[in-house]
């Protein structure tokens, strides 16, 4: 065999390095295959839903924004019917998780939307905001149960992207958040 077709044999295995993945990626999105388990913890809202429409009154009488300038993305907390002890140690659970993103922590936006709070709650966790919700966009998500918390995370255009039952695991929400942030 002389060098040159030694060199293209060579081109020619490098070429096929690279081609053989690309077609066999492409073999398996097109037959419909999709992984039996993914990474995040939440649960993938596909296809995504647009909830910029969806009218929240904040406490203070203004309209929540929700495709935000500043690329910032919004956790929504959802209480059921009721908020007593579980669902606000859970509310909690969450704001600390906030904290624990640091620097970044002003890239992620808090908002509550459920039963009505003691007095005095949300006023000392300052980056939470109170609203209410009556267009019913986030109905399908919210915990049955009185007393639980479930969790949506919306993107900066507005798009509902995960969701996390109620009984969802604070150290996955945070691993999929710094996934998303970072």
């Amino acid at each position: 065999m002389n060098r040159t077709t030694r060199n293209r044999l060579a081109l020619i295995g490098i070429a096929l390095v690279f081609a053989i993945p690309l077609a066999a990626a492409f073999l398996l999105r097109s037959g419909g295959w999709e992984p039996r388990k993914t990474t995040q913890s939440g649960i993938l809202v596909h296809p995504a839903r647009d909830v910029a429409k969806a009218a929240v009154t904040l406490a203070d009488g203004s309209r929540y924004a929700w495709q935000d300038p500043q690329y910032r993305w919004t956790l929504v907390l959802l209480s059921g019917p009721v908020c007593a002890q579980n669902c606000q140690a859970r509310l909690d659970e969450a704001l600390r998780m906030r904290i624990t993103l640091g620097r970044n922590a002003d890239r992620l936006r808090v908002l509550y939307l459920g039963a009505p709070l003691p007095d005095g709650f949300a006023a000392a966790r300052a980056p939470l905001q109170i609203g209410r919700e009556d267009s019913g966009a986030f109905a399908f998500a919210r915990p049955a149960g009185a007393d639980e918390l479930a969790l949506a995370l919306v993107d900066p255009r507005g798009q509902l992207m995960l969701r996390y039952a109620d009984g969802y695991s604070a150290q996955g929400l945070r691993r999929d958040i710094t996934k998303i942030l970072y």
